[in-house]
């Protein structure tokens, strides 16, 4: 088919390479110019191809060449590496026979320093084993302690059980409160200072009444506190139930407070202060801190909130109080007991006088002895410092008339005494 289109004419061909196939700008591009672009192509591929295996016949003479080198270095290192593992082999071997001798160094050491370390681990077990029974034993002990301690808790959580039945029930709660506040008045007061559920000339019957000294009306303490609103409070499980039972403890205590002004408060037989005994501390603080209204309206009423720490530090105060009352009391005889005191004192320091005179008098007679003394023991040294020497022989022919003279000699010849005789 292509022959005969070639074959038909050089016009057709001419005309069919003129045909423009495209336009690049200005440039119209025919199928004679694609022929020859892709001709300047092919030879370009061609030189291309014809420097690159010029290039890599270039490349692999160099790579045959540095082969080669590289081949003759790896045959000389060869050569040195297998004179150097001759020499290595003489070396191993000489290290194998030192290393075989202090290889049998090295048990004979080792084996001594596990007999070493068996028998101190064999010590050191003991110890430990002995420490292990001791502190098994200290251990027995504590747990028996612990057990008491156990017992102890156990009990107190049965009393705190028995305690918490004591106050869900109103009766045996209020007993509560008057019991605790008759034990700290019954500690802190003598008898007769106080009364328990004494009766007012109004019928009513205060929980204590404290009597106070020179005829005063007595105080009243009041220990019936209210306290179901109070656990109401601790069991409430909601801000309702909270806020329903915190209204109720405020009415309650309020109410209270009237209760104690209206019953105890009588002119003449009462103080016009009276004592709301609060029977926990807990409770007393959190009256103070969330309820400040009702102790304002109690120091109105002329009530004053008491917990068993202040109850008790009043009761020491009423204490001191008649103390000093019965110390008035007892002025007179406290002064006569002084004046008989001040006479005893007086006698005391004429005989103290007597007695300085006796030993001044004493004082001056040692003086004395002391001086006697002195002189005797002056003489004494007189005496032995004189020394006498022999009678010549013409003494012993002296007329029978003159006094015969006698030389004493002490133990030790250094004292002479003379000694004359008159017939």
């Amino acid at each position: 088919m292509w022959r005969i289109i070639y074959a038909g004419g050089m016009d057709e061909l001419t005309n069919l390479l003129a045909q423009p196939l495209g336009q690049i700008g200005a440039t119209v591009v025919t199928l004679r110019d694609v022929l020859l672009a892709g001709v300047l192509v092919l030879v370009a591929a061609v030189v291309f191809m014809i420097i690159a295996q010029w290039r890599g016949a270039k490349a692999r003479a160099a790579a045959d060449a540095i082969a080669a080198e590289r081949a003759r270095e790896a045959e000389t290192r060869m050569a040195d590496i297998l004179k150097a593992q001759g020499e290595m082999q003489g070396r191993m071997q000489t290290m194998a026979e030192l290393f075989g001798s202090r290889q049998a160094e090295l048990n004979q050491s080792i084996r001594e320093r596990l007999d070493g370390m068996t028998s101190r681990i064999g010590n050191k077990m003991t110890e430990q084993t002995k420490s292990t029974h001791e502190n098994l034993a200290k251990l027995q002990e504590r747990l028996a302690v612990i057990d008491t301690a156990q017992n102890n808790i156990q009990s107190l959580a049965n009393q705190v059980v028995e305690l918490q039945t004591i106050l869900s029930n109103k009766q045996t709660r209020g007993a509560f409160g008057q019991s605790r506040m008759e034990a700290i008045i019954a500690d802190g007061l003598p008898m007769g200072a106080f009364e328990f559920q004494a009766t007012l000339s109004n019928g009513n019957r205060p929980d204590c009444l404290i009597n106070m000294p020179n005829g005063a009306p007595s105080l009243v303490i009041d220990a019936k506190f209210p306290l179901e609103a109070w656990n109401a409070i601790r069991a409430a499980d909601t801000d309702e139930e909270a806020k329903a039972a915190t209204t109720g403890f405020r009415r309650d205590i309020d109410v209270h407070i009237k209760d104690i002004s209206s019953k105890y408060f009588i002119t003449g037989e009462t103080q016009d202060t009276a004592f709301m005994f609060v029977p926990s501390e807990s409770i007393f603080a959190e009256i103070h801190e969330n309820f400040e209204g009702l102790v304002q309206k109690a120091h109105k009423s002329r009530i004053v909130i008491v917990s068993p720490s202040l109850l008790m530090l009043s009761i020491q105060v009423i204490q001191a109080v008649l103390k000093d009352v019965r110390m008035r009391e007892q002025a007179h005889l406290i002064q006569g007991e002084v004046i008989r005191l001040m006479e005893d004192v007086s006698r005391l320091d004429d005989r103290v006088r007597k007695l300085q005179t006796h030993f001044s008098q004493a004082q001056k007679d040692v003086d004395l002895i002391l001086t006697s003394a002195d002189k005797v023991t002056k003489r004494g040294n007189k005496i032995e410092a004189l020394e006498f020497g022999e009678l010549p022989e013409a003494a012993s022919a002296e007329p029978a008339g003159k006094p015969v003279e006698k030389v004493a000699t002490s133990p030790t010849g250094q004292l002479k005494l003379r000694v004359v005789d008159e017939e």
